[in-house]
């Protein structure tokens, strides 16, 4: 890498497949299919800077096969270099960093390298002072957000998960250049070895849990059978939900419970979900895991498990005052 050059010409990344042979060929679909994944991360990152930015593809070359990407800001202005260094710089850092290591740290790094830069010192004693120290606040904000990009996370998955399907591929290596090419960072490179750990194991996310949800009952499961699932309203939305709270099973089971017009439950409610092949974020199932209480002729009825919760609760929140009054 040479030192002096500006990183503020930036604006050309290579992605460059090295083969474990001496040929300069490579299967078509998967050449298609990773950089499918690598544009789709790029128009992310794009979108995460909230940049109006165009990609450029530039003749292959060979020694293996090595693709030019020019990223083309339709931004204003000197800001336009800022927008293409930012965005080029921080997708090698990205699509080569771990999945064990913190995405916005690296780019929190590579980010303050761009502006640390002697070229856009220059440019902050102009006219674009505050609009660029503007852009540097908000990008270190931003930049925690990174870790939770689950359209990043999973696209490089797909990334290394073709590759790592195609023996031939034997490393992969970006590299952040100029318009002519010469590189302005050092070159990351990912060995075939390291493929798996870009992988995602699963594309399970945490659940998210309601512990006062209120659900509108719609049609209960009133006797043991195979069919489990309840029908409910659920913030104005219908849902299908496994009742698994045994006490509450038990009470419709004995009809203790009458189901009329209107009659909701307030309960924890567990909700599962995934990412698709895209990165979006899919709902797949509801779980009623405790009943607070339920309605009964428009009269809250506490159960077991609620009130049991509830002291629980309160021994919690005592043991916190306590934490607080001594520390």
């Amino acid at each position: 890498m040479t030192n002096n050059l500006s990183l503020l010409a930036g604006n050309t990344l290579e992605l460059h497949y090295h083969f474990d042979d001496d040929t300069h060929t490579i299967d078509a679909f998967v050449q298609n299919r990773c950089e499918c994944e690598f544009l789709s991360i790029l128009r992310e990152i794009a979108g995460f800077l909230n940049t109006d930015t165009s990609i450029e593809t530039e003749p292959f070359a060979e020694g293996g096969i090595r693709r030019w990407f020019k990223v083309v800001s339709r931004e204003d202005n000197e800001k336009s270099a800022v927008s293409a260094a930012l965005i080029t710089s921080m997708l090698t850092t990205v699509i080569a960093t771990p999945l064990s290591t913190s995405m916005g740290t690296a780019a929190t790094k590579i980010a303050e390298r761009v502006f640390d830069d002697k070229e856009l010192k220059k440019l902050k004693k102009g006219n674009l002072k505050i609009e660029i120290e503007k852009i540097m606040q908000e990008l270190k904000n931003k930049c925690k957000d990174l870790d939770q990009n689950n359209v990043i996370k999973k696209r490089r998955s797909n990334f290394y998960e073709i590759l790592n399907k195609y023996p031939k591929v034997k490393k992969v290596s970006f590299v952040v250049a100029n318009s002519e090419k010469t590189p302005l960072l050092d070159e990351k490179v990912v060995y075939r070895k390291e493929f798996k750990n870009q992988i995602l194991v699963s594309d399970n996310l945490d659940p998210i849990t309601n512990d006062n949800a209120i659900i509108e009952i719609i049609s209960p499961v009133l006797k043991k059978s195979r069919y489990k699932r309840w029908l409910g309203i659920y913030k104005g939305n219908p849902v299908s939900f496994q009742m698994k709270s045994q006490e509450f099973n038990a009470l419709v089971q004995k009809g203790d419970v009458q189901f009329k017009n209107g009659t909701s439950i307030n309960c924890q409610l567990n909700i599962r979900r995934k990412i698709d092949n895209e990165g979006n974020e899919r709902v797949i199932g509801y779980d009623v895991l405790r009943v607070n209480s339920y309605l009964e002729n428009e009269i809250a009825v506490e159960t077991f498990e609620g009130k049991n919760q509830m002291k629980k609760n309160e021994v919690k929140a005592q043991q916190l005052d306590l934490f607080e009054m001594f520390f």
